[in-house]
């Protein structure tokens, strides 16, 4: 069995591995890896069939998902760069920090909001606003509005979806996909304003 799948992983652990995978994908460095977006639209769509409770299933990821990036964000204050001389490994590359580095410098405070809908990004946005000493209060609101439009956003879409067509769990994958392109969104539109903006 794929323990990674979400399908499997939530019938095997439930909401609270549903709640542990978000939490260590919002903020643990070795967590880039964990299925956020698919695992909370399946979760979702799961709940829509009575499998979990879509109000503990939002209320608890959203918990994680706002802890998740604390945690990552005082692991970059106390690390600081010293993550950037890290030698790669299975669980660690340099190439994932360099992108949300990117990404922060380009986006600054509103990063942390934005990177909650790009995988990878999620995972090393909190760190690199640590590590950039974003002052907490900054930190803090985005990661509240971030934890809170992520974690109640694509659960609730599946759920919706899947009341409305319940078939829909018999083309899950394609769906996922679709789920995972869309979550892309947020960025396309804030590169577009960026590309209008006037060169001073």
């Amino acid at each position: 069995m794929d323990f990674l799948d979400p399908q499997n992983l939530i019938h095997a652990a439930g909401l609270i591995g549903v709640m542990a995978v978000i939490f260590a994908e919002s903020g643990l460095f070795f967590g880039f890896f964990l299925p956020g977006d698919s695992l909370l639209f399946t979760a979702g769509l799961l709940a829509s069939q009575g499998y979990l409770n879509i109000i503990f299933l939002v209320l608890g990821c959203i918990v994680a998902a706002i802890a998740g990036d604390s945690v990552g964000y005082a692991f970059g204050r106390k690390v600081g760069p010293k993550l950037f001389t890290r030698e790669d490994s299975l669980l660690f590359k340099k190439k994932h920090v360099a992108r949300a580095e990117a990404f922060y410098k380009r986006y600054g405070a509103k990063t942390i909001f934005l990177a909650r809908f790009v995988p990878v990004v999620r995972t090393f946005a909190p760190i690199i606003a640590g590590i950039g000493s974003m002052p907490y209060r900054t930190f803090a609101r985005w990661n509240v509005l971030g934890g809170l439009a992520w974690a109640a956003l694509v659960p609730l879409s599946g759920y919706f979806l899947g009341a409305a067509f319940p078939k829909i769990s018999e083309y899950l994958d394609i769906v996922i996909i679709g789920i995972i392109l869309l979550s892309f969104v947020p960025i396309v539109i804030e590169w577009a304003k960026e590309r209008k903006r006037p060169v001073v």
